[in-house]
């Protein structure tokens, strides 16, 4: 198998769990952290389900592999993850020496791999990444899109059966 059918693969798991995500309402994040060619975690976004802003799926792959392998060096790993990652998991992956980033879709208004900074490969840092952008990308970004229009369309009934309530109880 070559790297990119490799990286497919990895990010097909990746996918299955930001499924996972959306199941539990979360925005459909998934990641995966790959060593010596196995999953040693995986994990999807939860920060709705535990009001705690930093459960971003990558940050919980960095620490189930830290604990895993007993390093905060993650050398010789690759994380996959669905959505270019934001400037806090930026931060994480340099600061546990993660050499490979492979993420599906870009993310215009928060993504600090590529889109609003390259903190992955800057050189004043004391860690650089490989990156490598785009694996799956429709399918990464599609499962984003319909999870926020399903969402604008549930607050949007919510919203048209409140004031149909109102209406009906002559509450104003």
């Amino acid at each position: 198998m070559d790297i990119f059918e490799t990286d497919r693969l990895f990010m097909n798991s990746a996918l299955e769990e930001a499924k996972k995500a959306a199941l539990l309402g979360e925005v459909p994040i998934g990641a995966v952290l790959v060593y010596d060619g196995e999953i040693i975690a995986q994990a999807h976004n939860l920060r709705e389900t535990t009001q705690n802003a930093t459960t971003h799926a990558e940050l919980m792959v960095i620490q189930e592999a830290c604990k895993k392998i007993g390093s905060w060096r993650l050398e010789k790993t690759t994380l996959y993850v669905t959505l270019e990652p934001c400037p806090m998991c930026a931060g994480a992956i340099l600061q546990s020496r993660v050499p490979r980033v492979v993420y599906g879709a870009r993310d215009i208004k928060a993504g600090c791999v590529d889109s609003l900074y390259r903190l992955l490969n800057d050189a004043r840092f004391n860690h650089e990444c490989e990156v490598i952008e785009g694996i799956l990308a429709v399918e990464c970004g599609q499962i984003l899109t319909d999870f926020f229009r399903a969402l604008r369309e549930r607050k949007k009934a919510e919203k048209k059966a409140r004031q149909a309530s109102i209406a009906e109880n002559g509450e104003f």
